[in-house]
């Protein structure tokens, strides 16, 4: 008798605790998706199910330096629950983790006209938010954010050394804006 009450308190702890999760996920809580590509030094890696377990933020298209087409298309995606988050609040909560895609294009004609699409990936780049400095002396951490560029053969080997040089300079234009340009996902518009 004893057993059959243990299991049966086991089975309802369980569930309860799959319901909180799953109502927390459907409310827009954010998942600590940070600790599944951040290592306790703070070095970052691609997260492996990102294009599947991710919402997509948007999308941008690289002009090409000459002629039609685009050179580059970037697709973003934002860790479980980031969005509904940033709709309420208005900014990322710690630990959203953010993954841009980077890839060439091919461009053509096609019947709609010329056409760029994704060809081959570059690489990604990946930011955490973190407001706490959780990371004090990691190069890679710092306004807010840790930052990092991978390769395409390297997803879990960065090759930024400091986000202050590697990255940060891409996304002055934004540093009012938490330093992304949410102006280019209508997505995080109510």
């Amino acid at each position: 008798m004893k057993t059959s009450r243990a299991v049966i308190l086991a089975a309802a702890v369980s569930l309860a605790a799959g319901s909180v999760a799953a109502l927390a996920q459907r409310n827009g809580a954010v998942k600590n998706s940070a600790a599944e590509v951040v290592d306790a030094q703070g070095h970052l890696r691609v997260p492996t199910d990102y294009q599947t377990a991710y919402q997509a933020l948007g999308a941008w298209a690289i002009a090409a330096d000459n002629g039609q087409g685009s050179k580059e298309m970037h697709s973003v995606y934002a860790s479980p629950g980031a969005i509904d988050a940033y709709r309420k609040s208005g900014h990322f909560p710690d630990n959203t983790v953010l993954v841009k895609e980077v890839f060439e294009t091919a461009t053509g004609d096609m019947t709609t006209g010329t056409v760029s699409h994704a060809d081959k990936l570059k690489g990604w780049f990946v930011m955490v938010k973190d407001s706490k400095n959780s990371h004090p002396g990691n190069p890679l951490w710092g306004d807010g954010w840790g930052w990092s560029w991978f390769d395409a053969d390297k997803p879990l080997k960065t090759t930024s050394t400091d986000y202050k040089v590697d990255c940060q300079g891409c996304h002055e234009p934004a540093k009012s804006t938490d330093w992304i340009y949410v102006n280019g996902y209508p997505v995080l518009r109510h």
